[in-house]
């Protein structure tokens, strides 16, 4: 039986074709492809790739080649029927049925699609001509520039009542179609009907495939609303649609990542500003159906909005939605523009770099939700700390996936002891500094007593400064990117107490899961784009010339590897000395079960990495040293 070429596209832009893939084989993404051993032949190395942005995979080894429906008859050996009915049964999709005056909708569908395009051009033409004067100035003021509205299409809809619907009549355009199309509305009392858009800038909605399927319109004058969108229409449905996704697409699989803005006006500042990889809800908060598609365009989609109370609300929806949804490796980041700034005012205000800035120091979902609960939140008794905690336990709950979930639970236990433990060492260092006022007051003249043994006892501060061997493991890997190849996992789960080596670090990643056969040239490239050429200076600063020449650019990557594993090693040990340190305190002013737990867990973990030490042996002979360190 044939299916509507509708329905085999929302199958395709509801199952992702790598992930159905995985089910079979192992594939690891690299750029914009995946990779991994054919699940057709027998073979020892990846010959087999897949393009999810455009629908198939193909084997260089056998010649294998196909999208999702060729995939499940291949696989499952079942004819073309049943492998849609397969993955229909995945999109959760109900099957079509073909019945006659199913067919004719199907022809009233492609029908719907011209009518659209018809209505778009028209539009444009309106913007173009003299009537569009006014909307042309707005846009002028806007600084939009004439690329950027032939990019988008951008058109006018004069204020005359029926001035669209008489000019898609005389181009053959039927009443019925229009209304059908939602271009139009006829009112219940049997008025005559009239045009739905009436003095706006018009934004055309697009599918998947870039075809105009709804209207978005601004209000140029006086109107109760400021955006009006087309209704639901056998084209559009609002809650699973997003502005620009069909061109945000290309870019996002080659940046890794998209960019989800609040309104139309935004996603077009950010493409103007290079950030291509943007779209926009409809004026709505994000739905379950717009993260799915988020999902397939990036892993982590980063929602930047509007610096305002309205922006944070959103920012909570969007997240609060995303949790029941989470699964390995997919999650939420967030930027939170200054106060009262949306993106087009701070491209406007400060330039590019100041967005590409925000955007690269995205929040992850787990600290907009610590965010969330610790905000405007009393904090002294130990009734509220349990409610405290408990509301952050809360939130893990609402995660399905079992492993996601756990990880979120350990991650706010951990958070949460280290923030405890702050807390006390600043109480105890403001009370301190209160007994050591009071010695140079009243007690100035009196020796020993209670108040010395207090006073020379010092908590250890949790603040660290930029580390030199902390420097020397990011330095390494700009220098040297290929000890990413097999050392990514160490590296990603690095813990810096450095914010700035740590935007350094996530810069690193992003790169490196974007980008394909990296070298120096290439990091420093990227780097640079980022705008942190500088700070790479600075770490330079730190290498000695006879004790970190393995970081070096000249030094061979088999010493550059062994060099960095030996620093992570390093790190790892004073990070767990650090632990230890912590919790022998915590026990010594409060002798709990929790606390002595926590001194076997540092103990153990300290015993632990001492048989892990990085073997040196034959250390920078590849480079022509003698010697290493």
């Amino acid at each position: 039986m044939a299916f509507p070429p509708q329905f085999l596209d929302e199958i395709r832009s509801r199952v992702s074709l790598a992930e159905l893939i995985g089910r079979r084989t192992k594939l690891v993404k690299k750029g914009r492809e995946h990779s991994g051993l054919c699940p057709f032949h027998n073979e020892k190395s990846p010959s087999f790739t897949v393009n999810e942005e455009k629908g198939f995979y193909h084997c260089f080894g056998c010649g294998a080649h196909g999208d999702h429906v060729d995939f499940v008859r291949q696989t499952e050996g079942v004819e073309f029927p049943e492998a849609v009915e397969r993955l229909a049964d995945l999109a959760g999709l109900q099957m079509p049925v073909q019945r006659p005056e199913e067919k004719k909708q199907q022809q009233k569908t492609a029908t719907l699609h011209e009518v659209m395009e018809v209505a778009a051009k028209w539009f444009i033409s309106q913007l173009a001509g003299q009537i569009g004067l006014g909307a042309r100035k707005y846009l002028e003021k806007r600084a939009l520039s004439p690329v950027a509205i032939e990019q988008f299409r951008l058109g006018f809809a004069p204020n005359s009542r029926t001035a669209m619907k008489d000019a898609l009549l005389a181009r053959g355009i039927s009443e019925a179609l229009q209304i059908e199309a939602g271009l139009i509305i006829k009112p219940d009392d049997g008025r005559d009907s009239y045009d739905r858009f009436r003095d706006r800038l018009m934004f055309p909605i697009g599918d998947p495939r870039g075809r105009v399927i709804a209207f978005g319109g601004r209000a140029l004058g006086d109107a109760p609303a400021k955006y009006l969108n087309s209704p639901e229409t056998p084209l559009f449905h609002k809650g699973s649609v997003l502005y620009n996704m069909s061109d945000a697409r290309k870019h996002a699989f080659d940046n890794g990542n998209v960019v989800v803005a609040e309104g139309y006006m935004d996603v077009i500042a950010l493409s103007s500003a290079g950030v291509q990889q943007s779209v926009a809800p409809l004026g709505t908060a994000i739905t379950e159906s717009q993260l799915q598609v988020l999902w397939r365009m990036a892993p982590e989609p980063t929602m930047c909005l509007d610096g305002d109370s309205a922006g944070w609300k959103a920012a909570l929806r969007a997240a609060e939605r995303a949790l029941p949804m989470l699964k390995p490796g997919f999650s939420l980041r967030f930027v939170l523009l200054p106060d009262g700034l949306d993106p087009d005012d701070l491209i406007q205000q400060q330039g590019v770099e100041a967005i590409r800035e925000v955007l690269v120091n995205a929040l992850p979902l787990s600290e907009l939700l610590w965010k969330k609960e610790f905000q405007d939140r009393e904090l002294k008794t130990p009734e509220q700390k349990a409610a405290f905690e408990a509301a952050l336990m809360g939130l893990c709950d609402q995660i399905s996936d079992e492993t996601v979930r756990g990880y979120y639970h350990k991650h706010f236990k951990e958070k949460l002891w280290k923030w405890s433990q702050a807390e006390s060492a600043s109480r105890n260092q403001s009370w301190n500094k209160a007994q050591k006022a009071n010695r140079f007051d009243r007690f100035a003249n009196q020796k020993g007593g209670k108040y010395k043994k207090y006073t020379s006892s010092t908590p250890i501060r949790l603040e660290k400064k930029l580390g030199r061997g902390e420097g020397l493991l990011i330095l390494a890997v700009v220098n040297h990117p290929e000890i990413l190849e097999s050392c990514f996992e160490d590296f990603a789960a690095i813990q810096l107490s450095s914010g700035h080596l740590d935007r350094l670090r996530r810069a690193i990643i992003e790169i490196a899961t974007s980008e394909s056969n990296l070298d120096y040239e290439g990091m420093k490239h990227q780097l640079t784009i980022r705008g942190l050429v500088d700070l790479i200076g600075k770490l330079k600063q730190l290498t000695s010339e006879s004790l970190d020449w393995f970081v070096e650019t000249d030094a061979a990557l088999e010493d550059a590897r062994q060099g960095w594993q030996h620093l992570l090693a390093r790190h790892k040990r004073e990070s767990l000395i650090r632990d230890l340190k912590l919790a022998q305190e915590q026990l010594e002013k409060d002798v709990t079960h929790e606390n002595l737990d926590r001194l076997k867990v540092a103990q153990k973990a300290i015993e632990e990495a001492a048989g892990n030490e990085v073997d040196l042996d034959g250390f920078g002979l590849a480079s022509g040293k003698e010697i290493g360190f």
